[in-house]
């Protein structure tokens, strides 16, 4: 049975692609899919054949504000900054953006950061799903995430867990006078005082949580939320809006040995400081090939500069670059990362913020990678741990089994059952 079904999201192009790559298999699947998001990604999703609604804030403000991007990328403030000055002063136009877009639909389904949704969804009294995009959203105490060097020094081991439930109760009470935003309008909109604080238990939903990764990288916890289900990385292939096709690069790709990719995330492109110029000196020094994805402003830097054994792109699909690199250098964001797992290369990560130290030390656990602190990032050490990574072949062994364990997975599918599921029960 046909059913609408409304998905929102906010914050990068890694935000975005899972939530794309449901919406296109549940439209396939003959649903009425809306997904609403900020409008500078309109383009991306129409692109797609999807239905897009405008949500406030759009994130194309900061994006486009480089002290702005800085201040929130700064590791000891990005969530403050983020949840207090980007999302909760826009929360009421939040909300009014997305009672309409949600008014008639059978389904809605959230993101960590669009406080609105379970407001909506309230009011509206409609059934809700909330989405763990990576394992350190449920900061589970019988799993304690490895969390950001602004909490600690850069350290790749976790907390125990009894001083980890310490930390999340200070920091509960420290943050929950954030919260007032979303108190305010619940008082507005005649809803009960929250009895969870919305930055924590309150972005789970009672009907049920998908954790849109793998279980490789980690196995249900007794003290997740109710009625979670894991079912892998929905990956987003370009398929209808990509890019085109490169010649120069599958060029590049055919005729020499695999190179090694360099990669950062969409946001830690501003504070990629000297990476991509010490990647440069690494690759140098190791006499390999590379591809360099650097955004625009760097690209345009690099061009003319490089030899014919490196290749700089402002973006290529993920999907068509890591299966043919021998190697990936990356920044630990979630979507990089399940890319890099399901192309089956091991990985040299250089974590910045969030929860890019967690991903990282948990594809280290599985023996796939090795990790750097940005602050010691230097040609000199990246072409020490390039030169272990491909030197021993454990890595690439076991990369290869990882990459076919999650090939087998199908996560689109699997967001796709559960939510049909859920949308025919209630």
């Amino acid at each position: 049975m046909r059913k609408r079904i409304l998905m929102t999201t906010f914050g990068s192009w890694g935000d975005l692609h899972p939530y794309l790559a449901v919406a296109i298999g549940l439209k396939e699947r003959g649903h009425e899919v809306t997904l609403a998001t900020c409008e500078m990604y309109r383009p991306k999703i129409e692109g797609e054949g999807v239905r897009f609604h405008p949500i406030r804030p759009d994130i194309a403000s900061v994006y486009d504000n480089t002290g702005r991007m800085r201040q929130a990328l700064k590791a000891a403030t990005r969530t403050q900054y983020t949840v207090r000055r980007v999302l909760l002063p826009h929360l009421e136009k939040s909300y009014e953006d997305l009672l309409r877009a949600c008014r008639g639909k059978d389904l809605l389904v959230s993101h960590t950061l669009t406080f609105a949704l379970p407001l909506v969804a309230e009011k509206l009294q409609l059934p809700w799903v909330s989405i763990a995009l990576q394992p350190l959203i449920f900061l589970s105490t019988c799993d304690p995430p490895v969390l950001p060097a602004a909490t600690r020094p850069f350290r790749l081991e976790r907390f125990r867990p009894w001083k980890f439930v310490l930390l999340l109760d200070l920091t509960k009470q420290r943050t929950r006078p954030w919260m007032k935003p979303v108190d305010e309008l619940r008082r507005r909109l005649g809803l009960a005082p929250a009895a969870r604080h919305p930055l924590f238990e309150g972005k789970f939903s009672p009907y049920g949580t998908l954790a849109w990764f793998s279980r490789l990288i980690a196995p249900p916890r007794p003290d997740w939320p109710a009625l979670t289900k894991i079912t892998g990385f929905p990956f987003y292939d370009e398929r209808g809006s990509g890019s085109g096709h490169d010649s120069r690069l599958a060029e590049f790709l055919e005729r020499g040995e695999p190179p090694v990719v360099f990669t950062l995330g969409s946001l830690e492109l501003l504070e990629a400081s000297d990476f991509f110029d010490q990647s440069i000196l690494a690759v140098r020094r190791l006499g390999c090939r590379a591809i360099l994805l650097t955004g625009a402003q760097t690209a345009r830097k690099m061009r003319t500069s490089l030899p014919d054994a490196m290749l700089v792109r402002e973006y290529a699909p993920y999907s068509t670059v890591l299966p043919h690199a021998t190697a990936v250098v990356h920044h630990g964001g979630i979507g990089t990362t399940g890319q890099a797992l399901r192309a089956g290369r091991p990985m040299l990560v250089v974590p910045f913020v969030d929860d890019q130290l967690d991903n990282a030390v948990r594809v280290r656990k599985l023996g796939v990678a090795r990790v750097v602190d940005k602050r010691s990032y230097t040609a000199k050490r990246a072409q020490a741990e390039l030169t272990r990574l491909l030197s021993e072949s454990s890595y690439s062994s076991r990369a290869a089994d990882i990459g076919q364990a999650i090939r087998n997975e199908d996560g689109v599918g699997a967001a796709c059952d559960a939510l049909e599921a859920l949308a025919t029960v209630v």
